[in-house]
């Protein structure tokens, strides 16, 4: 993977089927800052994220990529699913794991 996943210097990432490429920010840095744990709040594009959460973090439009995170209406939303996953295999951030209600934080 090449890049640092910071908003200067993006991991590029490739789909699995090879045919697309994007660019992923690191929200590691946005949880060092809040120093605490973070909701999810996965939701998809037609509910609201809960304040607060990771999810109201890649729909905000003072995100590092200006708003919501992919571009496909229909296939937005659940930032807060998919991207902790990745930074906890990265070992960047320390992940709940419950039916419900998870939180993340960085370490």
């Amino acid at each position: 993977m090449d890049g640092t996943g910071t908003q200067d210097d993006p991991w590029q990432l490739t789909t699995a089927p090879g045919s697309s490429s994007y660019e992923m920010y690191d929200l590691a840095a946005m949880l060092r800052e809040r120093g605490d744990w973070v909701p999810l709040g996965a939701a998809d594009e037609k509910k609201p994220a809960p304040e607060g959460s990771v999810e109201a973090r890649g729909r905000a439009e003072d995100n590092p990529v200006g708003g919501w995170y992919g571009r496909r209406n229909g296939y937005r939303g659940r930032f807060g699913m998919y991207l902790p996953p990745l930074l906890e295999a990265l070992g960047l951030v320390e992940l709940e794991h419950h039916p419900r209600n998870n939180r993340v934080r960085a370490i």
